[in-house]
């Protein structure tokens, strides 16, 4: 008799079993860090997702400093924005974005120029039994800003015009007060913010994209930069890595992502990038998909540029990385505070692979201190004390001559089953770049 078929029949057989056991494997998460971040939020029927993550970052980043946990109004830079782009809109006679969305840098802007007030001062909106919903105060304000622009071209146009954009803006989210009481003392929304310490210009604004070049400033093209915002260029290597060294410094960061794809899932809690196409899929393996772990794509630039020039990976929705995860099948992944109410068992919470934040992100903003050294020098910017008006001043993008290039990798978590060495947590050593010469002395005549 023959065994050796039979013994070859029943490996197979044996292999099968044993992936699909491993298929079968649900998620396993352990907490690396986990970093103070306010109660969940939920921004309802509004595409204010922007104000809120800026808002939440802005929480933790208090509680950091050690200045308490404060509720910050959403509904206060929501109105400063809004006529911002009434007036923008206006004055470009139409060719310029309008809608509800906007970006990280839009509510730092109007922190700087209008200040802060807490939620208790200004909550925006008259019954606070009704959810927000401003599809009818969009509806209204693209309205009378069109009725301006047909006026301007008829050169009919009153002086006043944003004075009726000023009251259609009380009307919805109520008059903005010139002073407030807060915890007992009286403030201005400037006093406020200076009170909270809070400064705009010590938070910097992170991009990876190969359309333009790596280590320059540009403004990048997505809907809501309306307001012509400047990111930083990074490798995505770079940029993963400040992530990682922020997170493990006990700063949190903003996170602009793409998140219609079928990858994120809000009520599972997960967002990830399974290895096996969507349209490739058995109806079992549809079915396991956020139920059960399985491995993800290997994440390159190339690809998350392709996704990007194919507007397949667009500024849909921003929230607030508050932590790390060790996945046990495939390492790191990230926990991101979401602002659509307390959804999941994560109550509002979901988790991210770190695949599926190098295909997805549109742009990371973080403290200027969260930064890795070499980073920092690259950008030319400097540390700042917390607590004080020092802000990050551009400069040369050059180091000091005894600052070393980074020539190992960030610490981030391996599997701690081998069964999958994930290659989206390798990371490149920064480039090497010259050191400055020495300006010589002139020669004597």
């Amino acid at each position: 008799m023959n065994c050796k078929p039979i013994f070859t029949t029943l490996l197979v057989a044996l292999m099968a079993l044993t992936l699909n056991a491993q298929k079968q494997e649900p998620y396993e998460f352990k907490p690396i860090k986990t970093h103070p971040a306010t109660a969940v939020k939920d921004q309802q029927k509004t595409g204010t997702c922007w104000s809120f993550a800026t808002a939440s970052l802005i929480e933790s980043e208090l509680m950091r400093m050690g200045k308490g946990e404060h509720n910050l109004s959403e509904m206060y830079t929501v109105r400063c924005i809004y006529r911002q782009k009434c007036e923008n809109y206006v004055r470009r006679l139409g060719t310029a974005q309008f809608g509800q969305g906007g970006l990280v840098h839009d509510k730092l802007n109007a922190i700087q120029k209008y200040g802060l007030m807490p939620e208790s001062a200004y909550p925006g909106r008259k019954d606070p039994n009704k959810p927000f919903d401003h599809a009818a105060i969009e509806t209204k304000l693209k309205t009378l800003c069109d009725t301006f622009i047909a006026q301007a071209k008829r050169n009919e146009l009153a002086e006043n015009w944003l004075t009726q954009i000023e009251k259609a803006l009380d009307e919805e989210f109520g008059p903005v007060p010139t002073t407030f009481v807060y915890e007992g003392v009286q403030y201005t929304p400037t006093s406020f913010r200076d009170f909270l310490g809070v400064k705009p210009d010590h938070y910097v604004h992170l991009t990876s994209f190969t359309h333009h070049p790596f280590w320059t400033y540009f403004i990048l093209e997505i809907p809501d930069n309306f307001s012509n915002g400047q990111y930083y260029n990074l490798p995505i290597n770079d940029l993963m890595r400040c992530l990682n060294h922020a997170l493990q410094n006990g700063y949190t960061v903003a996170w602009d992502a793409d998140v219609s794809n079928p990858g994120f899932s809000a009520k599972d809690g997960l967002a990830i990038v399974p290895d096996i196409d969507w349209k490739n899929r058995t109806p079992e393996q549809a079915a396991a998909v956020f139920k059960y772990w399985e491995p993800e794509k290997v994440i390159t630039q190339e690809m998350r540029q392709r996704a990007f020039d194919r507007l397949e990976t667009q500024d849909d929705h921003l929230m607030h990385i508050t932590g790390m995860l060790n996945e046990t099948h495939s390492g790191l992944f990230y926990a991101v505070k979401n602002s659509w109410g307390e959804l999941s068992e994560r109550k509002g919470y979901l988790y991210a692979s770190n695949a599926y934040l190098r295909l997805n992100t549109i742009s990371m903003t973080m403290h200027v201190n969260a930064l890795p050294r070499d980073i920092q020098h690259r950008m030319g910017l400097f540390p700042v004390p917390e607590g004080r008006t020092e802000a990050p001043i551009p400069g040369e993008a050059a180091p000091p001559a005894q600052t070393q290039p980074r020539t190992r990798p960030e610490i981030v978590p391996e599997p701690t089953q081998s069964r999958l060495r994930n290659p989206n947590l390798q990371t490149t050593p920064a480039e090497r770049y010259p050191r400055p010469k020495a300006i010589e002395a002139p020669k004597e005549k």
